[in-house]
């Protein structure tokens, strides 16, 4: 077996500052019955009557020796109510204790998305070394030009070999201990990927796994792993030979995994269906310029971090002005630590990358893209231009309207509605004279969208 030495350096924070990885930001879900523990009353029943030993457990014992199913159901929950709230068609891994963990999940996580689920069930897929339906998807899950799957519930089998480029969200409900397994993991999602927006990832960490971070380790040596999943799928299939067909085991009467029998041995694992959990913790944390993890507000540090690049609206203004693409500032705004994405969520989806830097770092009052527009459209300033041309700068004005400036600094903008009823994207760029002469016209429309720095 070829053994690889993998720089591991590439999720740490030098590979990062140095635009080979993407930064990641860090939202640490504490549940009640993680941090508090959880002890039954005298004489609880689990889900199929089995008496409950009677001691403390907590997450050492979660979907090892107990299942708390609501608390899967949570887990699902939240996983769900963020992709909602950011793209539920961005990719993401669920890392979990092991496939019979990572089998309710998938359920779970189903349940929690009926309406898509219903309609494409490759929309949330188990990967695991003893699933071959799953196995066969890995390709699709990991090409950035398929959509589905979209979600992939894995426990050993997707930690190395998988180079997942448009994975944008790590969950974490499996303890970690191991610091190598820990690099493996983070590592599905530090790829770079700006074709496809991939330019940082989310790890939701519901097991506390991510206070790896703080160990020195963490940014040491590279370590030694073997690139091979057969490996993986041996170690999941030694690890959970009996977990997989437990509950189906229960249902038929058969209690020789999760039920008392006539020994009288305690069943491998309790099964409850009925005891309440609740998200009690909640602290989202972000990579800073020195690779460590925020722990001021992000507003606070989205302002300093600005203003240490630019230390007044004027130093801005005039970078944001010379700057051929706009894009360029936000990206290294973004390599430290800065998401204005979550500005946006904070302040609103209807300003730009422009309106939100100079509010929260210089408190200047946002303006919309739409009205920014509009004031372009009022100007008049594209009088010099042939008719048709000026109904693509127009039509530019009302993208950069909908979805930002990024779009409009792109000649693939030209290939989707409703410019193609003005011609093919070289026909178009033939309007203005030739492309140095289009890009002249889009950076005039910049300049005009952003007047206060021209």
């Amino acid at each position: 077996m070829e053994i690889k030495r993998l720089k591991f350096n590439c999720v740490t924070s030098k590979g990062i500052l140095d635009g080979f990885l993407t930064p990641y930001k860090i939202i640490r879900v504490g549940i009640d019955k993680d941090l508090d523990g959880w002890r039954p009353e005298k004489g609880k029943l689990d889900k199929y009557g089995n008496e409950i030993e009677d001691r403390e457990y907590n997450d050492l014992d979660y979907d090892k020796n107990l299942i708390l199913e609501k608390r899967t159901e949570l887990v699902a929950q939240k996983i769900t109510d963020f992709l909602k709230n950011s793209s539920r068609y961005d990719k993401t891994i669920v890392f979990c204790e092991n496939i019979n963990h990572a089998e309710r999940m998938r359920q779970a996580l189903v349940n929690a998305n009926p309406d898509i689920a219903a309609t494409n069930n490759k929309y949330i897929m188990r990967i695991t070394g003893d699933n071959e339906e799953g196995k066969a998807q890995l390709d699709n899950f990991i090409n950035p030009e398929e959509t589905f799957p979209v979600i992939a519930t894995t426990s050993k089998l997707m930690t190395t070999g998988v180079d997942a480029q448009t994975c944008k969200v790590i969950v974490l409900d499996k303890r970690i201990a191991s610091m190598t397994e820990f690099k493996q993991i983070i590592g599905r999602g530090t790829r770079i990927n700006e074709d496809y927006n991939k330019l940082y990832f989310t790890i939701i960490d519901f097991r506390r796994a991510t206070a790896l971070f703080a160990d020195a380790d963490f940014d040491g040596e590279p370590v030694q792993v073997r690139e091979d999943n057969e490996n993986e799928e041996q170690d999941e299939e030694a690890e959970d030979s009996n977990d997989i067909n437990n509950e189906v085991g229960n249902e038929n009467g058969n209690n020789t995994d999760n039920g008392d029998d006539d020994t009288g041995e305690r069943p491998r694992k309790y099964i409850v269906d009925d005891v309440e959990v609740f998200v009690i913790a909640e602290r989202i944390q972000y990579l800073d310029s020195d690779g460590k993890l925020i722990t001021e507000t992000f507003k606070d540090y989205t302002r300093k971090t600005i203003r240490k690049n630019y230390s007044s609206l004027n130093a801005f203004l005039n970078a944001w002005k010379d700057a051929d693409k706009k894009q360029t500032i936000i990206d290294e705004l973004v390599s430290q630590g800065v998401f204005l994405d979550e500005i946006e969520a904070q302040i609103g989806h209807d300003y730009d990358a422009f309106d939100l830097i100079c509010h929260i770092a210089f408190d200047k009052p946002p303006r919309t893209k739409k009205e920014r527009a509009n004031d372009v459209k009022k100007r008049n300033i594209f009088t010099q231009y042939e008719e048709k041309a000026k109904m693509v700068l127009m039509s530019l004005l009302d993208k950069y309207a909908d979805s930002g400036l990024r779009s409009v600094e792109t000649l693939e903008i030209l290939k989707v509605e409703p410019f193609p009823t003005f011609g093919t994207p070289i026909e178009i760029v033939k309007l203005f004279g030739g492309k140095n002469n289009y890009f002249n016209a889009i950076n005039e429309l910049k300049a005009n969208l952003y007047q206060e720095a021209a």
